[in-house]
């Protein structure tokens, strides 16, 4: 400890000789080279605040003494220089900023500028001008000058200064860049720190705009660092380009990319995102082949950043590309089933899902999120619902009673299978059941989720279906409470209860109402909603105004997605579902000129749907209802067709067994058979009940008409304009 602090005072001497404040050296320095030629760091660059004693060992105090005896070459700056870092590292971070401020770094970047030019000319070059310049720095002395920088702006960083910190790094990377503007290149100066001080700086000066809350100059601080070759080895270049990745998605500061870099190709990133994921793409590379270590948190960035752009078949791809042993199979194959659910490929991901619990996995712990997530998946799809009832019992064994908010999610899930597997069931006794469970389900769901306004709406939608409208709409209405009245489907639902309750015009006014809370797409389908209940009240032609106003919106929408076609080409199921519902809009349009006898317009209205999607079962029932009433055989045909695209299609079944009882009682059984599957299917379809007491009545089982003319008369009277589902 003693002879620790005889040198530390004796440097301190020595600064004070070289400054002529106490006493001068006998003979002047011979040469600007000095302490620098030699490394004096007694353990490396560190920030942290430790103890003199526990700093320095003997080994260490010996090699300070030795170059002490030897320091008359020692020249003011150079002095400085090692007293900071003494400083520095006894975390005397006032004391090691109040030296390094004694050093003229503006007066010495020139000498260090021309220093680093000439000392990394080629050796030949060097060494036969080598006498010309007596007076040029070494590199030793260059890297312990910008060693002093750098420690300067660690030391402003540790006292909070972080603007004056990344001025100060700023100047190191100034000083290289100015000596080597096209990088540097690989084994040079490698005798000495500057390129270690170099990397150390380009690693640092982002951090200190990051911390300074500048993150435009953080981002363009980072792409210094990846613009030129900076000989960075493999592992700190990916660090630089997934920082740079992270701040460009993060921030929420839309830097725009340097004027060299501003080149106008179509592989340019057009914005930060772009630019980020460029990153971490080829991050991803450089994992794939080895080149770098694996980082989580690269595959973390690269799923947010192409979730938010819609690109997630693209991360599907490079989950797949992953190596194995970094994730398990169950891990992988939820992963795919996330990304391909999420645009809309179901039936592959549930494939994906079906492996998890299938025999291969039986011997391992059970992966609760993908049956989860397999009984959201199969409640969204009635030919689904059984395998969506077995996923959501596995969760619910799965889960203990500290899960309850799993456990409520599964019985909500349980709950729509339940009714979807009602509404495909043959067998009326099934049906019955599996809605008396759908609805038990639901209850026990809502009651535990108070917290979950999703479960109240599945609620409220299946006693819609089973035409319990008071509960339905007491369901909504608590919805609509716990949302607040922020959803467009809410609203929606409330106004169709209202219109089975045949209460058309409290309806629309709440279809109003909802059009000034809603988004675009929910505006866009409540107009639908609202042209339907004007026809419900014989209103055509404010039904044909509003369908108007709904075909200008979509029209509006598609310009503005065509000038931001950047942007639109992630919203590829928006689109879809504007379509559909601009080709809806027509074919409703072309029911209301059919009933006004305006048969051109409603052929036109035809053809601009069929343009939409030619092949739809709805086009084809608007075709067969704009033929005149005595071409049977041509109504045939389009119902036909309309029935060949989708065999299920409630709506072209009733249709066709319509034209069939027309041509005859020969043709009764068929249609009777037609409707009785119609039936089946929709239990609820007034209409097909009416068509069977038709059929029933043209037989002469009056007995059995009147049953069904009463069934439909029941249910058109709880029908709504639109179908619940």
């Amino acid at each position: 400890k003693e002879r620790s602090t005889f040198c530390f005072f004796l440097l301190e001497k020595m600064l004070c000789a070289c400054s002529g404040e106490q006493f001068k050296f006998e003979e002047p320095p011979q040469s600007p080279e000095s302490l620098a030629t030699r490394d004096f760091s007694a353990s490396g660059l560190s920030s942290r605040t430790v103890d003199w004693e526990s700093k320095f060992d003997d080994a260490q105090v010996d090699e300070v003494e030795s170059t002490l005896k030897e320091a008359l070459s020692l020249n003011y700056e150079e002095a400085r220089a090692l007293l900071g870092r003494l400083e520095y590292q006894r975390g005397n971070y006032d004391a090691a900023l109040q030296v390094f401020q004694g050093i003229d770094i503006r007066g010495l970047t020139p000498r260090m500028t021309r220093a680093i030019v000439w000392r990394t000319r080629p050796r030949r070059t060097r060494a036969k001008a080598d006498n010309a310049a007596p007076g040029m720095m070494s590199m030793h002395s260059v890297s312990l000058l910008l060693e002093a920088i750098l420690l300067k702006a660690k030391s402003m960083e540790e006292l909070g200064r972080y603007v004056e910190a990344a001025k100060e790094c700023k100047v190191i990377l100034d000083t290289v860049e100015s000596a080597l503007p096209n990088g540097m290149s690989e084994g040079i100066v490698e005798d000495c720190k500057l390129q270690d001080m170099f990397h150390k700086a380009l690693e640092l000066l982002p951090s200190l705009w990051t911390k300074a809350g500048f993150l435009d100059e953080a981002i363009n601080a980072y792409r210094r660092a990846l613009i030129k070759p900076w000989n960075l080895d493999p592992q700190m270049l990916a660090g630089v380009q997934k920082n740079l990745a992270a701040t460009l998605i993060y921030s929420g500061v839309e830097a725009s990319l340097p004027p060299p870099l501003q080149v106008w190709d179509p592989t340019t990133p057009k914005n930060n995102t772009e630019e980020a994921i460029l990153l971490l793409l080829i991050l991803m590379r450089k994992v794939a082949f080895l080149e770098i270590k694996w980082d989580p948190e690269i595959m973390d960035h690269l799923t947010y950043a192409l979730s938010i752009t819609g690109q997630l078949e693209l991360l599907a791809d490079h989950v797949e590309q992953v190596l194995p042993g970094i994730y398990n199979r169950a891990e992988r194959w939820y992963f795919l089933a996330l990304c391909y659910s999420a645009v809309g490929q179901n039936e592959t991901a549930l494939n994906l899902l079906r492996k998890i619990s299938g025999c291969s996995e039986e011997n391992k712990k059970p992966h609760f999120p993908s049956f989860l997530l397999g009984a959201k998946l199969c409640s969204q799809d009635p030919n689904h619902s059984h395998q969506g009832i077995n996923f959501a019992s596995k969760v619910i064994d799965l889960a203990d009673d500290q899960n309850e908010h799993f456990i409520g999610q599964a019985h909500k899930f349980l709950g729509a299978c339940y009714g979807n597997a009602a509404r495909v069931s043959a067998l009326d006794s099934d049906r019955i059941l599996y809605q008396k469970d759908s609805l038990n389900s639901l209850n026990h769901a809502a009651l535990n989720g108070k917290e979950d306004p999703e479960a109240m709406f599945s609620l409220g939608l299946e006693n819609a279906l089973q035409r319990n409208l008071d509960r339905a709409f007491d369901n909504t209405m608590m919805y609509s409470d716990m949302v607040a009245g922020s959803s467009g489907k809410g609203w929606k639902l409330l106004a169709l209860v209202l219109s089975a309750e045949q209460r058309f015009n409290d309806a629309e006014t709440m279809v109003d109402f909802a059009l000034d809370e809603a988004g675009m797409m929910d505006q866009l389908e409540l107009l639908r909603l609202k042209a339907v209940l004007q026809i419900a009240q014989e209103q055509p032609k404010q039904a044909i105004e509003t369908f108007r106003i709904l075909l200008a919106m979509i029209q509006g929408q598609r310009e503005v997605q065509a000038k931001n076609f950047d942007q639109a080409k992630y919203l590829v199921s928006k689109e879809l579902a504007e379509r559909k519902l601009e080709m809806t809009a027509w074919q409703d349009l072309a029911s209301i000129y059919t009933k006004l006898g305006s048969w051109l317009d409603a052929e036109i209205c035809v053809d601009k749907a069929k343009s939409i999607e030619f092949y739809s079962p709805g086009v084809g029932i608007q075709q067969a209802c704009c033929v005149k009433l005595n071409h049977c055989t041509r109504k045939h045909y389009f119902l036909s067709v309309s029935l060949s695209i989708e065999p299920d299609h409630v709506p072209s079944i009733v249709s066709i067994a319509e034209v069939l009882m027309k041509l005859g009682s020969q043709q009764l059984p068929i249609a009777r058979s037609l409707l009785m599957n119609a039936v089946r299917l929709e239990p609820t379809n007034h209409q097909a009940w009416l068509n069977l007491g038709l059929v029933s009545k043209m037989e002469g089982s009056l007995q059995q008409a009147a049953d069904y003319f009463q069934a439909a008369y029941e249910l058109q009277l709880s029908a709504p304009v639109q179908s619940f589902a």
